[in-house]
């Protein structure tokens, strides 16, 4: 694609015309060959922002990224699914679904990306663990998934790599908030790393990328539609991030808390809900009766942390020493200093908290105590602080006591 011919494109999709498809495969060979530079490329995501994508360019755009590396594929008879969450805080889900999925006889090829932000990543959860693996070249991610049931293993570069640089300029230059973008984006690796079917976690609130359900839903429905011009069949769930899924927020802390809810011991019922739905979303999309019930069954027998383990073992980490996993630093209390009800919980701000204090000590990081719209008294306990110069009055800003019991949220707001 020459000079001319890419500004054509831009001033075409400046005034909200639709590109073919052939045009998008044309712009992402020129660009990856780089015939196209940053500043034509630019413009054209810009127009894209401000006119929006139809999902015939989405999936045309996602298309050419696949194209763009490697892929990964399974026997026919072999029907692997995948998740993908939008990011939050305390988000252990891929912790807990993945093992509890393939617990139930459905295969789980789960490819994570790092921490971003004030939220953690599944694989630097896992690099807690001593000896785990998570860099797992194509074929041995392949043939784990096929003799163990499941795998989580770091994104590799060699999948969409047209992406990896669009996400760079767009973050660059302001580009990254539009729908159609996104939703390329996060399909083109899932499409590329081979799975049949995917689950979407679409994280909605003021810990989350996606502020309103209005926004989360639609890009749930541009996840659902452009997965299936691929053949794969998908399912989006809109959950609340308004505060921390969870209740432990760090990277090696939130393994003990996925590994209690494995074993089977009390956990907080929002993390079990949240767990159990996309569990039975995955189950649901690889054709299982009954998903909820399934789902829960496995988590309450011990299969689905028999599983976990064997996952564990088999990238190399030491299960024995996830076993006997803990806070290594001491305990310090950060209490309410006024009666009333928990108003609302800064996720963002305690994420940000619990990812500088486990950078320094991966089993450091923040337990929270209470629930947004919990009553608490002058002394009642708010967060459990673990690790050395804990910013205890950053942490206890991060709730608001409010003399009213503020209106009661759902955890998920819609199923696409």
């Amino acid at each position: 694609m020459n000079e001319m011919t890419m500004r054509h494109a831009i001033e075409r999709k400046r005034e909200g015309e639709t590109l073919e498809p052939g045009v998008w495969e044309a712009v992402i060979a020129s660009y990856m060959d780089g015939e196209t530079d940053d500043a034509q490329m630019s413009a054209l995501l810009m127009a894209c922002v401000w006119r929006g994508l139809v999902v015939d360019e989405a999936a045309a755009l996602t298309g050419a990224m696949v194209a763009s590396g490697a892929t990964l594929s399974y026997p026919d008879d072999v029907f692997v699914v995948d998740k993908h969450s939008s990011g939050g805080v305390s988000d252990i889900v891929s912790l807990v679904a993945v093992p509890l999925v393939a617990s139930c006889g459905v295969p789980v090829a789960k490819l994570s990306g790092r921490s971003l932000g004030h939220t953690g990543g599944t694989v630097d959860k896992l690099e807690t663990i001593a000896g785990f693996n998570v860099m797992l070249t194509m074929e041995e991610f392949v043939r784990q998934v096929e003799t163990v049931g499941c795998a989580i293993a770091a994104q590799t570069d060699a999948f969409a790599p047209a992406d990896r640089r669009l996400y760079k300029l767009r973050d660059r230059t302001g580009t990254v908030p539009s729908t159609g973008l996104i939703a390329a984006s996060i399909v083109s690796k899932k499409v590329a790393a081979g799975a049949k079917a995917f689950v979407f976690d679409v994280k909605c609130g003021t810990a989350a990328f996606m502020r309103d359900a209005r926004a989360a839903t639609e890009l749930g429905q541009a996840l659902v539609d452009i997965s299936a011009r691929f053949g794969r069949r998908a399912h989006a769930v809109v959950t609340d991030m308004n505060e921390p899924l969870g209740r432990s927020i760090g990277t090696g802390i939130e393994v003990v808390e996925a590994r209690e809810m494995l074993r089977g011991a009390s956990v907080d019922a929002r993390a079990r809900e949240g767990c159990l739905r996309i569990a039975g979303e995955m189950l649901e999309v690889a054709g299982v009766s009954d998903p909820q019930n399934v789902a829960a069954a496995a988590l309450d027998s011990g299969r689905a942390y028999e599983k976990f383990v064997a996952m564990i073992g088999a990238q190399g980490g030491d299960v024995r020493a996830m076993e006997a996993m803990a806070p290594s630093v001491r305990e310090i209390v950060v209490t309410a200093t006024a009666d009333g009800y928990v108003a609302a919980i800064d996720a963002v701000a305690l994420g940000n908290i619990a990812r500088e204090l486990s950078d320094r000590d991966a089993t450091a990081g923040i337990r929270v105590d209470v629930r947004t719209g919990q009553r608490v008294s002058s002394g009642t306990p708010l967060v459990r602080a673990y690790g050395e110069g804990a910013p205890l009055d950053r942490i206890a800003r991060a709730f608001s006591i409010g003399e009213s019991e503020p209106a009661p949220r759902a955890l998920v707001y819609a199923i696409i």
